[in-house]
């Protein structure tokens, strides 16, 4: 038997059905204490057909954090599938297509920042985000 080495948040549903939510030192706590599991929206923000990865985290501002995502887009995609587009009013795309999932959150769950790139994120051995080592490489930026 596989042994679960870290915590992990979910919920069961009136039928049973259980839910994982996301990891526990992944969750990212608001000032008000509602709790925002990154990999709960990062699956909405990967079904997006240019997206080859992303990430979303919480971001300092004032004495909160805000709810942030960068977006890793799939440059053969979009040089295939929108070959002319200039690259604000490609960001300006992606940006409508953020927004549009907020709507279907809760609005302390919506993404207020975003970060564009098509440089591929540091991963472990087994293809996870080392989010530490991302959020250290935006804050040196």
């Amino acid at each position: 038997m596989v042994g679960i080495t870290q915590e992990i948040y979910g919920y069961k549903d009136k039928d049973g059905i259980i839910f994982i939510t996301g990891r526990k030192k992944n969750v990212i706590v608001l000032k008000n204490g509602k709790n925002v599991y990154p990999e709960e929206i990062e699956v909405l923000v990967n079904n997006l057909p240019y997206v080859a990865e992303s990430m979303v985290y919480g971001e300092e501002k004032d004495d909160d954090l805000m709810v942030s995502v960068k977006i890793v887009y799939n440059k053969d995609y979009v040089k295939e599938k929108y070959p002319d587009i200039p690259e604000e009013e490609f960001r300006s795309m992606v940006w409508q297509d953020i927004k549009e999932i907020n709507t279907k959150l809760p609005k302390y769950k919506y993404m207020k920042k975003l970060i564009l790139t098509d440089e591929p994120m540091v991963k472990t051995t087994t293809q996870k985000v080392k989010r530490n080592v991302e959020l250290d490489k935006m804050k040196s930026n």
